[in-house]
Order: structure tokens, then C-alpha cells, then sequence
């Protein structure tokens, strides 16, 4: 096995302006985020966003072109590719354990600063079997559509693929709009005492983390659409599932242990 080097099926990525240009957009991004807290100025954020929009889509641009049209995701490849999304989603678990120890480290023994009560008096918590427990049955049956989606690429079967994948995108966009209504509709912020910032922090990072899932998913749709993926390659694909998979075991923590117990 060899790779366009001729010596190791390895692939040695190409110089490429994306890192440089995504680096500074994600610094763009997070210095429009302060500019608008505190100046009330979108300018910076919108251009950020739009310049990480376009990094994004050259990106993965190459990276599909590398993928399925040049042969340099050989097996060696795509072994190490699975694991960097292990590792990734890894991280991503200790990114949210943070968020729990910090909700329990409050709620299992509440300070005299927030009346030794939980959840704090004058906070009206969501009711879990409303907006919370239609958002959960969402999501597993989206994690139901994408596994779906991943056999019916696995069988060949192109059109029950498109099928079920459009079908999660549409369930992901709708989970967003019920959580966006759900923030509008709150009695209470993220400026009332640590239940509020504990609450939004985790459940708007995990809202955060559904709309980056359903945009990985999107792509995938648009390659599935093209017929970039065969049964026995579409790795892009799976990553996209295993995310997908472990935004909805993040949910069901969040439901059970902040809506449900929590509240």
C-alpha cells in the first residue's frame, strides 16, 4: 500500500491557507462576541462568522476532494481519522463533565448565599414533560434516523439513505427552534444566581453542539447526494453519526439530571 509519495500509506497533507485563515476567525469570533456584550456592535461578529462560514466550506472542500476523488484516504488514513473523532468526542465528554460537576457541586448542597434552597427561591424552573420532554423524544428519534441512514449506506440503498438523513436534518432544525422558543419564553436568565448560569451554559453549549451536529449532517447530505459515500467508505458520514450519537447522550443527561431532577 503507498500513498502519492510512493513510500507509506500515510497522506501528507498539503500546504493550505485553512488553519491560518480558521485561527483567525475563531479569534475574530470570540472578540466580536465581547465587542457585542459590551458595545452592542455586531459589525466584528458578523464578519467573523461569514469568514468562518467560508473556511469551512473551502475546508471541507478539500478535504472531499482529497477523500473521494484523489484515493489519498487509504485505510491507514481513515483508521487514524476514526480515532481523532474518538478523541475529539472524548474531549467533548470532560468539555460537558465540567458542566455537571458544577450543577451538582450547587444543587447537592446549596449555600446561604442562594438560601440553602434548590433551586433557588423566585426561580420558576421549565416543567420537564412540556417543551424538554418533546426535544427529547426529538432527538431519539433522530439518533434512530441516522442509524437508519448509516445501514441503508451500508446496504447500497441510496434513496432510503437520502431519506432517513434528510429526515434527522429536519428533526435537528426543530430541536433548535423549540430550544431557542424555550429561552424566550424563560422566567428566569443567565444573570439569576448559579442556577441560571449553570442551566443556560450547559443546555446553550449543547444547543451550540445540535446546530454544528446538524450542519456536519447537512454536508453529508449534500456528498450522500452526489454519491460521494459507498458501503464500504464513508467515513465522513460516520463521524457525523458518532457526533450526532453523543449530542444525544448529552441531552438525556441534561433532561434526567437538570430539567427533570434538577428542577
Amino acid at each position: 500500500m503507498t500513498s502519492s509519495h510512493g513510500h507509506f500509506p500515510y497522506h501528507l497533507v498539503d500546504m493550505s491557507p485553512w488553519p491560518l485563515t480558521g485561527s483567525i476567525s475563531a479569534m475574530m469570533l470570540t472578540t466580536g462576541l465581547v465587542k457585542w456584550f459590551h458595545q452592542y456592535n455586531m459589525s466584528l461578529l458578523i464578519l467573523s462568522v461569514l469568514s468562518t462560514l467560508l473556511t469551512m466550506i473551502q475546508w471541507w472542500r478539500d478535504i472531499t476532494r482529497e477523500g473521494t476523488y484523489q484515493g489519498l484516504h487509504t485505510t491507514m488514513v481513515v483508521k487514524g481519522l476514526h480515532w481523532g473523532m474518538i478523541l475529539f468526542i472524548v474531549s467533548e465528554v470532560l468539555f460537558f463533565f465540567s458542566f455537571f460537576w458544577a450543577f451538582f457541586h450547587s444543587s447537592l448542597s446549596p449555600t446561604i448565599e442562594i438560601g440553602m434552597y434548590w433551586p433557588p427561591l423566585g426561580i420558576q424552573p421549565f416543567n420537564p414533560f412540556q417543551i424538554p420532554l418533546l426535544n427529547t423524544t426529538i432527538l431519539l428519534s433522530s439518533g434512530a434516523t441516522v442509524t437508519w441512514a448509516h445501514h441503508a449506506i451500508m446496504e447500497s440503498n441510496h434513496k432510503q439513505a437520502l431519506q432517513s438523513l434528510g429526515l434527522t436534518i429536519i428533526l435537528g432544525f426543530y430541536f433548535s427552534l423549540l430550544q431557542a422558543y424555550e429561552y424566550v419564553e424563560a422566567s428566569f436568565s443567565i444573570a439569576d444566581s448559579v442556577f441560571g448560569s449553570t442551566f443556560f451554559v450547559a443546555t446553550g453549549f449543547h444547543g451550540l453542539h445540535v446546530i454544528i451536529g446538524t450542519s456536519f449532517l447537512l454536508v453529508c447530505f449534500v456528498r450522500l447526494y452526489n454519491c460521494h459515500f459507498s458501503s464500504n467508505h464513508h467515513v465522513g458520514f460516520e463521524a457525523a453519526a458518532w457526533y450526532w450519537h453523543f449530542v444525544d447522550v448529552v441531552w438525556l443527561f441534561l433532561y434526567v439530571f437538570i430539567y427533570w431532577w434538577g428542577g
